[in-house]
């Protein structure tokens, strides 16, 4: 037996029906649309329990959830709640004020948030959780699908939609559960991962946090849930995982491009955009490595899941070899389509961080003739807190094209602090073209006179700034 096969995490054999204590318990979802939540009560139904939900704005998720014979009501006024339901679950999304929360309380009803019931999902699997302030959701897409590909038949919950695996969201039989663990408000305290994988840590969620030390700790509080058997795969460069990761009760496994770690990723070059690489164990050759997505930052990520599905028992060569056929995570580097020949692409990035990383992989790929970046600013307390490093990321784009700042959570302090005619200003001090356009029919009307054949253009935020890409493409559409 080879020392990678050692190190494998035990995994245990398929469930059997019945085997989950939420066997025949009746689970009410409180917005159960979402991503998550419909995951969840796709795997609690599978499980065997009795699940209804409520959901203002019906989708496809709960279109298939209704078809599997899950009741859904539109309203959430509490008229499916009795009091022989065992559990209910609300979104972050839904306040204490909400009606149908209220009547939860009225009966009594036991109640918990949705990272709570992920956690307690978790405790009866072999919980693979990927937290990091850059990368989660494509690395978390990368375990799911690749672990998919492999027949281990995971049961995962992404944060965005995964095109290849039809969703956000699977049920599987497998023992395997791949989640993407956020660490705003802390919620990745509630998981119960027996593998956690921390791709990097960086200034984020400051309103919530503070300080980059009160990050680093969080991180440190998730490491410390992970038991004595279980694994720690992380960035073996980034001094603030390091740090994070110091008294980890468990094994640790690290991560690294071009240098020493754990699992090393050797840069071979860039094959239609994508980038190669060779997989190191240990220093020894165990996969090669021919990426579908662009960036030198998904070499790593995708090093990040072989080393995850490794240690639940898939090959690196194998897993090397499917993560390579990843086409990504919906709102990642996203083609939409062309306008007068154009490459218009959307991107959910809103961190200086994300930003740089994007407009460096599409000019990587691409080699557009001019790259014009349409970014939505989100959250007035990101853009402040964050705002020289916002000022300083735009190298790689020939016009940035900045438009209100979303508003999300933000007090009126922080409104008042920073606004986009202030960021563009700075942008242009450090030498980049910048512009603010305040609405989205201006930003189109502005593509629309400069961008031609062989340019690019990318929308970019975590908010809606979607929107002006898919007109775009609309509008080039016969």
């Amino acid at each position: 037996m080879s020392d990678l096969e050692k190190q494998q995490i035990q995994v245990l054999p398929a469930r059997k029906a019945g085997e989950s204590r939420f066997f025949g318990k009746r689970v009410h979802f409180i917005g159960i649309g979402g991503c998550g939540m419909s995951g969840l009560a796709k795997i609690l139904a599978d499980a065997g329990a009795i699940v209804t939900g409520s959901e203002p704005k019906p989708n496809n998720a709960t279109m298939a959830l209704v078809r599997g014979g899950v009741k859904i009501s539109r309203d959430q006024v509490g008229a499916m709640l009795t009091r022989d339901v065992d559990l209910v679950v609300r979104t972050a999304a839904v306040k204490d004020d909400n009606l149908e929360f209220r009547y939860a309380r009225t009966l009594e009803l036991p109640n918990v948030k949705y990272a709570q019931l992920l956690g307690d999902v978790m405790r009866e699997r072999l919980g693979v959780a990927v937290a990091g302030t850059h990368g989660k959701s494509t690395t978390t897409g990368m375990i799911a699908y690749t672990m998919t590909m492999c027949q281990q038949d995971p049961s995962w919950v992404v944060g965005g939609t995964v095109p290849q695996l039809k969703g956000g969201s699977g049920s599987g039989s497998g023992k395997a559960f791949v989640v993407e663990a956020c660490e705003y408000d802390r919620s990745f305290h509630n998981l119960f991962p027996t593998v956690a994988l921390i791709t990097n840590i960086d200034k984020d969620h400051l309103d919530c946090y503070g300080s980059l030390e009160n990050i680093v700790d969080s991180f440190r509080i998730f490491v410390s849930r992970i038991p004595s058997d279980g694994l720690v795969i992380c960035n073996g460069v980034d001094e603030n995982v390091i740090r994070a990761v110091d008294d980890a009760p468990c094994r640790i496994e690290t991560v690294a491009v071009g240098q020493n770690a754990t699992w090393s990723v050797i840069p071979t070059g860039i094959v239609n955009g994508c980038h190669t690489g060779q997989i190191l164990h240990n220093g020894e050759l165990v996969a090669s490595l021919q990426l579908t997505v662009a960036g030198a930052h998904n070499l790593f990520n995708a090093t990040m899941a072989v080393a995850a599905c490794a240690a639940c028992g898939v090959k690196p060569d194998m897993a090397a070899a499917t993560v390579a056929t990843f086409e990504g995570v919906d709102r990642r580097m996203s083609l939409k389509g062309t306008y007068r020949g154009a490459t218009v692409i959307d991107d959910y990035g809103h961190h200086p961080t994300e930003i740089r990383a994007t407009l460096r992989a599409l000019r990587e790929q691409y080699q557009p003739r001019r790259l014009f970046c349409c970014f939505q600013p989100h959250q007035y307390s990101r853009t402040r807190l964050l705002f020289e490093e916002f000022a300083a990321c735009f190298e790689d784009a020939d016009d940035a094209i900045l438009t209100d700042i979303y508003r999300c959570r933000d007090s009126e302090e922080d409104v008042q602090a920073v606004n986009t005619p202030m960021l563009v200003e700075r942008i242009r001090v450090n030498g980049q073209n910048a512009v603010h356009v305040p609405d989205f029919p201006g930003i189109v009307d502005y593509i629309k006179t400069r961008a031609g054949a062989g340019d690019l253009v990318l929308t970019i935020g975590a908010g809606n700034i979607w929107e002006i890409g898919q007109e775009l493409v609309d509008l080039g559409t016969p």
